[in-house]
């Protein structure tokens, strides 16, 4: 039985926008878009996990919020995936680019305009439809 990857992403908000970053050209999933943040490692808890990504992908010490949503989302032929998104509730230095093409503060009604990837769909959808508040 192979186990769940839990990857766990950060929504990091600032006057009325969300921080999102757009995966290196030679990555897996090349130029797609998401939220920072990443795989839980063995030992470790989901906002442990976030704090050590947003530190190594943006350059910044972050304090972790709520929960804002969890799910799921089904694919064939890969391992069973698990989605946790959690608010940034602040952060010392300023987010720079250090794992990704491009990073940009975007309002969440634009964000459905952007080529994500597939898993953060739904919680996009949610998030430029106004079902979770920043």
């Amino acid at each position: 039985m192979s186990r769940t990857i839990i990857v766990v992403a950060g929504i990091l908000a600032r006057d009325g926008r969300v921080l999102i970053g757009q995966r290196l050209h030679n990555d897996r999933h090349a130029l797609k878009w998401e939220f920072p943040g990443g795989k839980v490692e063995k030992g470790e808890e989901p906002k442990e996990a976030l704090v050590r990504e947003l530190r190594e992908e943006l350059g910044v010490e972050a304090r972790i919020g709520p929960e804002m949503a969890r799910y799921e989302p089904s694919a064939a032929k890969r391992p069973a995936l698990l989605l946790i998104f959690h608010r940034v509730d602040s952060y010392d230095g300023e987010p720079r680019s250090a794992a990704f093409e491009q990073i940009r503060w975007e309002t969440p009604e634009k964000l459905p305009e952007y080529d994500f990837l597939d898993g953060d769909l739904d919680f996009v959808r949610r998030l430029a439809r106004g079902s979770l508040k920043l």
